[in-house]
C-alpha cells in the first residue's frame, strides 16, 4: 500500500477520535448535527428517488406512487433542515419508543421460546422487560436519553478512529511481510 494511503489512514483515525471526543463533550451539538444529517440524507434520498422515477416511469408500473413518495421525502428533508431543533428533540423520543417496542417484542417472543422448549426463555423475558423499562424511562427523561445517544455516537466514532489506527498497523505489517517475501524471491532468483 502506498505511503500516502497510510498517511491518510492515520490522519483519518486521529480526526475521528478527536470528533468522537467532541461529540461526547458537546452532546447538544451532536444531536443537532445528527438531525441535520438526517435532513440531508432524507432530502438526497427523495431527490434520487424522483430522478429514478422520471427515468423509469415508462418501464415500471406505479410511477405515481413512487413520485408521491419521492416528493414526500423531499418535503420531509426540507422540513428537517428548516426545523433542526424539532428533529434534535425528536431523535431521543423516537429511539426511546423504538427501544420500548423492541423490549415488548422480546418479552412476548420469550413465551414462544418457552413453548418450543428453549431452556433460557426466562432470560429473554427478563431482558425484554429490562429493555422496555429502559425505553419507558427514556421517554420520561428525554434530555438524559439525548445525552446517552450523543455519548454512544461519540464512542462509536472513537471506535472507528481507533479501528483505522489499528488497520494502519496491520497494513504496515502486511507491507513489511510482502517486502520480505519479495526480497526472498529475488534472492532465490540470483
Amino acid at each position: 500500500m502506498g505511503k500516502s494511503t497510510k498517511i491518510w489512514l492515520v490522519i483519518s483515525g486521529v480526526l475521528l477520535v478527536a470528533l468522537g471526543i467532541m461529540c461526547i463533550a458537546n452532546p447538544e451539538a451532536t444531536l443537532f448535527a445528527t438531525a441535520w444529517l438526517i435532513g440531508c440524507f432524507t432530502l438526497f434520498s427523495g431527490i434520487s428517488r424522483l430522478v429514478f422515477t422520471f427515468r423509469t416511469e415508462r418501464f415500471l408500473p406505479n410511477s405515481g406512487t413512487r413520485m408521491l413518495s419521492a416528493i414526500l421525502q423531499i418535503f420531509i428533508g426540507i422540513l428537517f433542515l428548516c426545523n433542526n431543533i424539532f428533529v434534535a428533540i425528536s431523535i431521543p423520543l423516537v429511539c426511546a419508543m423504538w427501544v420500548t417496542i423492541e423490549g415488548i417484542i422480546v418479552f412476548v417472543q420469550s413465551f414462544d421460546f418457552k413453548k418450543v422448549g428453549f431452556d433460557s426463555w426466562w432470560l429473554l423475558m427478563i431482558l425484554g422487560i429490562g429493555v422496555a423499562v429502559l425505553g419507558i424511562l427514556g421517554m420520561y427523561h428525554l434530555e438524559t436519553m439525548g445525552y446517552i445517544l450523543a455519548i454512544l455516537i461519540g464512542v462509536a466514532i472513537i471506535a472507528i478512529g481507533i479501528a483505522y489506527l489499528v488497520a494502519f498497523r496491520g497494513v504496515h505489517r502486511f507491507d513489511k511481510e510482502v517486502e520480505k517475501f519479495s526480497n526472498n524471491i529475488k534472492d532465490m532468483m540470483k
